[in-house]
């Protein structure tokens, strides 16, 4: 191994260490405890899918698949995400047994960087999908155990922003008359860039009320107060559907009494191209993006050959634990700090302080080089030396 790369990772990919490893663990089953208390059940995937079909089926850009042959010369993947290889497994093997199908799951996803941005290429996600379910409270339930699940994790100041895919897209193709001209639109309002959608709105070629309808789209951002706003923006049957599930969202999300960490964006788009509704970001202080979306999509299993409605999220584990904040070390264990001559009893004093539920370090002081430094990493300190026997 050349000198270059003994401490090089490729890019994207990250180390773990111990103390964001410990925190990671915690918070993570906190999260997988409340997913449960709902009634989901976890499962597990293959990281390795085949490309002809999770990898096709995957809303992530080909650019970002990790591809690779096997030994028979097909093209594998490594899973880019989660939501395609699930209905892969419901498609086959789950949907007969019982619908709607409550699933959970706690893995690595991995999108290729082309180059380095601090974006990691491996980064873990916790998410849930209901598939199966067709009614607008599938959805209400997704979301509400979004924010179930970050209480648990202990982030208190959050926001769930919540769109229609239906609304965005009826308007810009009654309007622009074409999917190219509503993509370009589509992808000012994805990147957020609301000035560069102003201008470019005003350079079509379009009636001075249709650019009226398109700028005002920015306006209809806040709480139930923008539902009316929005069907009269655009007086279409599939426009005032759209509508109307978001009012009915809201009722529930009522009734769930967590409607105050939610707002409504009809500005709301996803690079997730298999979206067919009620879609949703979270976010919170201190984070630039997302730090978890989900949302309805009905087709997706239809590349499974199997037809059934779904809705689910996903939360990115590395952007909750920045947006928890500072970690704190864990010292809560014991150390059992031995000679050579007690070393049998320090041994069953370390298989009782376990039993108990303690976690309990066993080391022979002749090992420690700096006795001071190495003890301040523990709670409290057992010494077994010579003929005393003394605890810190």
């Amino acid at each position: 191994m050349t000198k270059l790369f003994m401490f090089e990772k490729p890019l994207g990919m990250r180390d773990t260490l111990p103390l964001l490893y410990g925190a990671r663990n915690k918070v993570r089953n906190k999260m997988l405890q409340e997913i449960n208390s709902w009634g989901y059940q976890m499962l597990e995937t293959p990281a390795l899918e085949y490309y002809e079909t999770v990898g096709a089926a995957s809303a992530i850009l080909d650019q970002q698949l990790f591809k690779l042959l096997d030994q028979q010369g097909h093209t594998l993947v490594l899973r880019p995400d989660m939501t395609s290889p699930i209905a892969r497994v419901a498609a086959s093997k789950l949907l007969q047994s019982r619908i709607p199908l409550r699933l959970s799951y706690s893995a690595n996803v991995y999108r290729a960087q082309q180059r380095e941005g601090g974006r990691p290429a491996e980064f873990e996600q916790i998410g849930v999908e209901c598939i199966g379910n067709s009614t607008v409270s599938g959805d209400a339930e997704s979301i509400a155990l979004l924010i179930s699940t970050l209480q648990a994790a202990g982030l208190t100041d959050f926001k769930v922003s919540i769109g229609h895919i239906g609304f965005v897209q009826q308007l810009f193709l009654h309007i622009l008359g074409n999917e190219e001209r509503a993509e370009q639109c589509r992808k000012y309002l994805f990147e957020k860039n609301y000035v560069g959608y102003r201008e470019h709105v005003k350079s079509l070629p379009l009636s001075s009320i249709d650019k009226q309808r398109l700028l005002g789209l920015l306006s209809l951002r806040g709480t139930d107060e923008i539902f009316q706003p929005g069907k009269d923006i655009l007086e279409d049957e599939k426009s005032i559907h759209a509508i109307e599930q978001l009012e009915v969202l809201w009722k529930q999300l009522q009734e769930f009494n967590v409607h105050s960490y939610v707002s409504f964006d009809l500005t709301a788009v996803s690079h997730m191209n298999y979206y067919t509704g009620i879609l949703f970001e979270v976010y919170a202080n201190h984070v630039g993006l997302p730090i978890g979306n989900g949302g309805r999509y009905d087709n997706l299993l239809d590349k499974f050959g199997y037809h059934a409605p779904a809705t689910g999220f996903a939360i990115i584990m590395d952007r909750l634990l920045e947006a928890l904040g500072d970690i704190e070390e864990d010292h809560d264990m014991t150390c059992v700090l031995y000679s050579n001559e007690r070393r049998m009893e320090a041994i069953n004093l370390a298989k009782e302080l376990r039993a108990n539920g303690e976690a309990v370090v066993l080391q022979e002081v002749t090992g420690v080089t700096d006795l001071d430094a190495f003890t301040k990493n523990f709670q409290s300190v057992q010494y077994m030396i010579g003929s005393r026997k003394e605890e810190l």
